[in-house]
């Protein structure tokens, strides 16, 4: 898949255009979801679709265009590193769109590939989520559906990998990964700084909870430069949402009223309850097709 951007002409406004190659099965299959979702779909955090097409085995989709880029470029790329409240009011703003999707749009809508890069900003910073080749379609009073397994590692709730069962649960640990990564500014899977492997992040930031020294995660690159409480809450929250029992996680609301100050925080246990998922032997690659699609590696 390409992406570029070009200037329409009738309204003088830069667009961004998603190429989709010649002959991906799995590429045209994401094209029409994403039609069928997304252009129904009217939110402020949700990357707006402007028009489709498709001629001669090209498919091409036609979005808003996002001159910040994507939330990962800014937190392991080499641009100027976000501030502290830029970091809340994008963890705030992902969650409205995960809240709008699963809870204030007339079906529910799971999104299934929830991660950093697909996050994107907008000229004042604004989330804009991205990328609904891979959400379903649920009626809000059913449970988890089977789906078959796709989306990347590092950002899989454990139930969903062993089950292909996507769920309103398993996009909220997908959130909660990303708001871990928005407070450390490390990657999901198999951060590596100053020589120390610190491997899955949940399981890192878990145990220095455990230790009582949550705030020593803190991202680096921002100095002293941000809110302690929010901080611990946005951790402590993303936490919440990443717990491997599923039935023990937040709805999205839940998390919101956390992060915003309005219900107390959650109780943890100080260790992790059970062993999450982890990067699979070379048996089963990375790249390679797993149950009945793919899993990306991230990045």
């Amino acid at each position: 898949m390409l992406l570029c951007g070009l200037r329409m002409r009738a309204e003088n406004a830069l667009v961004a255009v998603k190429k989709i190659s010649r002959g991906s099965r799995q590429g045209k299959k994401e094209y029409i979801t994403e039609v069928k979702i997304i252009s129904q779909l009217r939110h402020k955090n949700l990357v707006q679709l402007i028009g489709w097409c498709h001629d001669r085995n090209e498919f091409l989709l036609v979005y808003e265009f996002m001159p910040n880029g994507s939330l990962d470029a800014h937190l392991f790329g080499k641009r100027n590193p976000l501030t502290w409240a830029l970091r809340y009011k994008i963890s705030l703003g992902l969650a409205s769109a995960l809240l709008y999707l699963h809870e204030e749009w007339e079906r529910c809508v799971v999104h299934r590939d929830i991660k950093s890069s697909n996050v994107m900003l907008d000229s004042n910073f604004k989330v804009k989520l991205g990328d609904f080749g891979l959400a379903r379609l649920m009626d809000h009073e059913l449970g988890p559906q089977t789906t078959g397994l796709v989306g990347t590692l590092g950002y899989l709730a454990p139930e969903y990998i062993s089950t292909g069962r996507a769920s309103k649960e398993s996009d909220v640990y997908s959130f909660g990964v990303v708001a871990l990564e928005i407070a450390t500014g490390r990657k999901a899977v198999n951060p590596i700084e100053k020589d120390v492997d610190v491997g899955n992040l949940v399981e890192w930031v878990w145990n220095l909870y455990g230790k009582r020294n949550l705030i020593s995660a803190v991202d680096e690159k921002m100095g002293m430069d941000y809110d302690q409480n929010q901080v611990e809450c946005l951790m402590m929250v993303g936490l919440w949402c990443a717990h491997p029992d599923r039935s023990l996680r937040p709805s999205i609301k839940q998390a919101i009223q956390v992060l915003n100050f309005e219900a107390t925080w959650p109780n943890l246990p100080s260790s992790m309850p059970v062993p999450i998922y982890h990067v699979p032997s070379p048996s089963v690659s990375s790249g390679d097709p797993f149950i009945s699609t793919s899993i990306d590696a991230g990045r």
